[in-house]
């Protein structure tokens, strides 16, 4: 269980104190939002209640999870969309909104993500500089994801937030990666995954230096600024075509699923270590679990809007597909089961 967070509205002591985690690799196509989508799901299947938040612009995660009258509505300037929330900042007229989140199921719920959050960008990026001096309208900006993120977590009762996040190393996501308490890397066994890594590392470094000046520059009151030092919490390989042998792998993705571990040790752990900024490993390791390529399962998924393991006949599945997809539930579990448990 987290301590309170310094500056936001307190917690009744009944209820823990939701987790937020981040799930983040500044290299794209390594299935993120997939694997967010489907751990989500499993979490709310073992009975805790998720918070889901699309902060990337591109707004797969939005696309899987809510109809297109739905999404529609988010968009509409009453909508719920994270853009919408944070528009007066960005506009400069105003302060965040409060609105609702989505309701999915009983127990997952979603900010949906808009096109429009890209435009953001700019702001973010020129007030970087002002907040970091204390500028109150500058720490607004930087902090209005975040206090969207915090009254989104009231309005859903959340105990687990998941936060999907764009592939790149921009100002947007360097304010949502601030929000977070844990970071996620799923990665892919090939080169630009590992290389990716590095620039991961380097940046988180740069980040939490800065954000602590954010935070010693401001003396006033009333505005919730993130802490920026989100603590690693492992990765997840992903996208490989499985085998049953040591590596979980065919020989092929073994040249780069090899060099993995060392990669994210070197890159990433070795960097935030000093920094406190590394949760301890789970059972030893910071692999948190292997995730196959699914293949022609995924586009069932997404046609449904359902995780793998809920598609059924109705779903257009048929003999061993069936059979594959409910058995894909395992997959998630270790790291569903890890969360839960800190939640």
């Amino acid at each position: 269980m987290n301590a309170q967070r310094a500056g936001t509205t307190p917690i009744p002591v009944e209820q823990p104190v939701p987790i937020i985690v981040s799930l983040f690799n500044n290299k794209g196509g390594v299935g993120k939002t997939t694997f967010l989508f489907h751990v989500a799901h499993r979490l709310a299947d073992i009975g805790k209640t998720v918070l889901m938040v699309d902060c990337d612009s591109q707004c797969n995660l939005t696309a899987y999870s809510l109809a297109e009258a739905a999404i529609d509505q988010a968009w509409q300037p009453a909508g719920n969309s994270i853009y919408r929330q944070i528009e007066p900042v960005h506009r400069t007229i105003g302060d965040i909104r409060n609105r609702a989140p989505s309701t999915v199921s009983p127990r997952l719920h979603l900010v949906p993500g808009d096109l429009s959050l890209s435009e953001f960008e700019d702001r973010l990026g020129d007030s970087w500089s002002a907040a970091r001096g204390g500028n109150e309208a500058a720490l607004r900006a930087q902090s209005a994801i975040y206090r969207v993120i915090l009254q989104s977590i009231q309005k859903s009762n959340a105990q687990i937030v998941l936060l999907d996040l764009g592939p790149n190393l921009g100002a947007i996501n360097r304010a949502v990666l601030a929000c977070s308490d844990y970071i996620i890397t799923p990665v892919s066994p090939d080169l630009f995954s590992i290389r990716g890594t590095e620039n991961l590392g380097n940046k988180l470094v740069t980040w939490r230096s800065e954000w602590d000046q954010c935070n010693a520059a401001w003396a006033g009151e009333g505005i919730d600024i993130p802490a920026g030092h989100p603590k690693f919490l492992g990765y997840i390989t992903q996208q490989h075509n499985i085998r049953n042998n040591a590596a979980g792998m065919t020989q092929g993705w073994q040249i780069f699923g090899n060099k993995v571990a060392d990669a994210i040790q070197n890159n990433i752990v070795a960097k935030l270590s000093p920094l406190g900024q590394v949760a301890p490993p789970t059972a030893g390791s910071y692999n948190l679990g292997m995730i196959p390529n699914l293949h022609s399962l995924i586009p069932y998924s997404l046609n449904a809007r359902k995780p793998v393991f809920h598609c059924t006949s109705i779903d257009g599945l048929r003999g061993a597909h069936t059979t594959s997809a409910q058995n894909s539930r395992v997959l998630f579990d270790p790291v569903a089961n890890v969360l839960a448990a800190m939640a």
